[in-house]
Formats: C-alpha cells, structure tokens, sequence
C-alpha cells in the first residue's frame, strides 16, 4: 500500500513543484548537559550516542595561553572552586574536578581524545570580552587544528563579531556562525565573513529564515536550559539547518521524524471539498491537535504539501497542518462544486466500478460500487485532469459513475445550481436521468431501462436556477 490520500491541485504548476530537503543538524549545547556535567567527556559521549552530529564547546585561554573548555571564565560553578580561567595556569586549572570526577579538558586533549572517531565533531565558541579579549585566541585555535588534523571535523560560533572576521581570515574553509541575541546586529557587514548565524528560537521567524537563505547563509536556532517538546512541535516545521539544544535525544527524535518527510513547495489558492470537519495539526509529525478545524468550503492558502508516512498533508499557516484529502484548487473550485452535495451511483454502463484507496495509486484496489445504489459524494479530488469522488467504500474515477445533483443547498454550495451556472460546454455530461427525470417511470411499475450517457440534453426540460455561493469561499 501506498499513501492513503494524494493532492494533485494544478497539473499546470507541476514543473514549479519542488521537493526539499528535510533535516537539519542536531548540535548537543555543550553535550547533553543533562545528564551530564557539561563539557566533560562523559557529557559529550552522551550526546553523540544520542545522535548528535556535533557538540558545542566553550573556550577560554589561561594565562599560559591554553584553550581551556569552559563555558564560565569562573569554574567555581562547575568545580566548586573559585578560579578565573585567565589568571590561572593549565597545571592548576586541569587539577580542577567536576561532579564526575573529570578534570578541566583543554581544546588539545579534546582532540587527543577523540582524533580516531571521525564521528566526532565540535562547535567551537570563542568566549570574548567587549574588548575583543584575549586576541591571541584564534591562532591558538589554528594551531591546536591543524596540529590534529581537525579542519574538516570543526565549526565556529561566537557572539564576537571580530573573532568570526579574524577566523575567516585565518581559517576560510571552515564554516563560521554569528550567534545573534537580536536580529539588528545580523547586518551586511557581518554576512560578508560568516557562512551563518545563530538566533533564538524566540526571534526566527519564517521570514527571517526566508532572508538568511537568501543571501545564501545558514541559519541555527537555540534555545534557553528551560526548552521544552511544545516548542519542538513547532520549531521542527521551521527550514532551520540546525539547532543548539540542551536536548540532542529529543532534538535527534525529531530530525529522524523530518528526515522521514518530504516537503512540496506548492503555494496555491485552495479550497477544501469534504462534508467532513478536518483537525489541524501543529505538525504532521507527531499530529498534536490545534483547537483549529478545517470545515467544509473553506478557503486556504496552502505553502507547502508534507509526505509523511503514507499521508500527505498541507500546510495552511506557521505551525497548522491538516491532511490533503479534498483540498483543490481555485482554480478548479467551479467546474467541481456540481460534485460537492451531490450523490454518485454506478448503472452498469461504463467498463467498472472499481474503489481505490489511493485515487493516484491503481495498487491501491479495495472494492467494487454496488450498483444502482446512490451513495453520498464525501470528497472531490481533482488529479491531473481526473476528477475523483470520495463514497462509502473508497474512491472512485467521476468518469465513472452518474451524478444525482442536490437542489438543497449543502453548506452553502447547490450543486444543481452550481451546475447551471456553469456554460454548457463546461457541464458534467455524466448526469444520473434516472433520477432526474423519475416522472417517466411506466404507471405499471415496470422496470426502467438504465439511462445511457448523453452528450448534450440541452432539449430536455431543465430549470436554469440562479447560482448560490457559500460565504467561505470569499475567504482567500
């Protein structure tokens, strides 16, 4: 079996769809601080058997010049012991422990401890004063990575301007992030030197995302110690390249459930034709419910179309997303609202009466349509140049089968008046006469002969009602 329910809303616009990419890097912030001490080896191995793709490090320079991984340039926090990291030497600060036992680790012993595991790689921060101190920090950098061979296994990030200009000049191929509290220190200048930048989960925005990937940078998101799975529902919808986390497991979770996604970019007027209410979700992936509903005849702009095990779903605002089945173009909204209220039935005359599952996947077969039964059209799907009805048992081509029109309105839309409205070039051929003509039946209840399909009934006495339009459709 393939996916369950397809949208196909313009084949016009097919060479402009595009797929995407989904995933985005997972960064562990200073490794998986929770479960460890941060910054330690055990710290770190956590987050990279967590799935982490990177771990973030600080960096600190004692006052004999060694890069010391530490987020404070005080360890009295982690060690429980006061020291300034610049004032102190490497011997007396690596005879520091924290709660685990570990000493403080310089940037050579990281790389000393993990030079034979390609898979682990760091986000290193420059941890600088307003006055650009210490400035001999980016060519101790160099020289401890060049010293291990660690130029491809490395990425910068620092809150210092200066120190991301000096490591594009020292280091150009390797990438460099401008981690930005507030998106006015994110100028032209800036982007000339980094390959990035690194904003608050709080700020991004999908048009901020939107700029950055303009001027061809990538852009991360962090966030503070108190983040939480309500913000990942909604963070994971956003074009992010990677992410800072405290939680690289549940960050990885949801990178695993994107990779497994693939996003149309689609960008269309839509209406949604199904008698049934849909939910909104806050993402296909884990479908938590908004308080939101999809109601029959609404109008959407839909952004993207998301492929997610088996089902597609659109993508109606920021963080709303609702399955595709029914959703149609505007374009098509006239020429298929005679379908919408209207009842189907099978008569035997066209070569079957096949339902499919799937209306875009012929593997799809479940069942056959009972015949002479009418049933109830419960969604309109237009495919390509196919129009497909949604009835008890699955979906069915429109082609086959004969329409009861509804002259009672059904939220709003009078499929008989629809049908009216149309030009007579542009009706359904495919009307059920059976049903519309009932009057002919014989006085002694003898059986009629099913109606055959006519090309043009233009003779046959017909109301040309007035159109009637549902308010919902005004919308976009």
């Amino acid at each position: 079996m393939h996916s369950k329910k397809f949208i196909y809303l313009n084949v016009v616009l097919a060479a402009m769809i595009f797929l995407t990419a989904s995933g985005f890097t997972v960064v562990g912030h200073r490794g998986d601080p929770v479960k460890a001490p941060e910054e330690t080896f055990q710290s770190i191995d956590t987050a990279f058997n967590e799935g982490a793709d990177y771990v973030e490090l600080d960096l600190h320079v004692s006052k004999d010049n060694v890069l010391v991984i530490s987020h404070d340039r005080n360890l009295e926090r982690v060690t429980g012991i006061p020291a300034i990291v610049s004032q102190k030497n490497f011997s007396y600060l690596s005879s520091l422990h924290q709660k685990n036992g570990e000493p403080m680790h310089s940037l050579d012993e990281l790389f000393a401890h993990y030079k034979d595991n390609p898979n682990a790689k760091f986000l290193l921060e420059t941890k600088k004063t307003k006055k650009g101190n210490p400035k001999n920090m980016e060519d101790l950098m160099k020289t401890s990575i060049d010293k291990y061979h660690m130029e491809n296994r490395v990425m910068f990030h620092s809150f210092s301007a200066s120190s991301l200009k000096k490591e594009s000049e020292l280091m150009p191929n390797i990438p460099r992030i401008f981690i930005a509290g507030t998106i006015k220190r994110v100028n032209f200048d800036v982007l000339s030197y980094v390959t990035g930048v690194n904003l608050s989960s709080n700020i991004i925005t999908p048009e901020i995302i939107n700029d950055i990937h303009y001027m061809h940078k990538s852009i991360y998101a962090w966030d503070e110690m108190n983040e939480s799975p309500s913000k990942w529902n909604t963070l994971v919808n956003m074009q992010i390249d990677g992410v800072v986390t405290n939680y690289p497991a549940t960050g990885n979770e949801y990178r695993d459930l994107k990779d497994q996604s693939r996003e149309t970019n689609f960008n269309q007027n839509t209406f949604y034709m199904g008698l049934k209410d849909l939910p909104i979700y806050e993402n296909p992936y884990k479908q938590i419910k908004t308080k939101k509903k999809v109601h029959p005849l609404d109008g959407y702009h839909v952004s993207n179309i998301v492929s997610f095990h088996g089902e597609k779903y659109v993508q109606l605002g920021e963080n709303e997303f609702a399955l595709a089945e029914g959703f149609n173009s505007d374009a098509e909204l006239n020429n298929l609202r005679p379908y919408f209220g209207a009842k189907a039935v099978f008569r035997s005359q066209q070569p079957n009466n096949y339902l499919y599952e799937d209306p875009d996947d012929p593997d799809t077969l479940i069942n056959q349509m009972p015949v002479d039964k009418a049933e109830t059209i419960q969604a309109v799907q237009k495919i390509g140049s196919e129009t497909w009805l949604k009835v008890d048992g699955g979906w069915i081509n429109a082609q086959y089968v004969l329409i009861q029109l509804n002259d009672q309105a059904v939220y709003g839309n009078n499929s008989s008046n629809s049908y009216f409205s149309l030009p007579k070039t542009q009706r359904i051929k495919n009307i059920d006469l059976q049903q519309e003509f009932y009057f002919l039946q014989n006085r002694n209840n003898s059986k009629i002969i099913p109606a055959t399909l006519m090309k043009q009934f233009n003779h046959l006495p017909f109301v040309n009602n007035n159109t009637s339009d549902n308010y919902s459709m005004n919308q976009i």
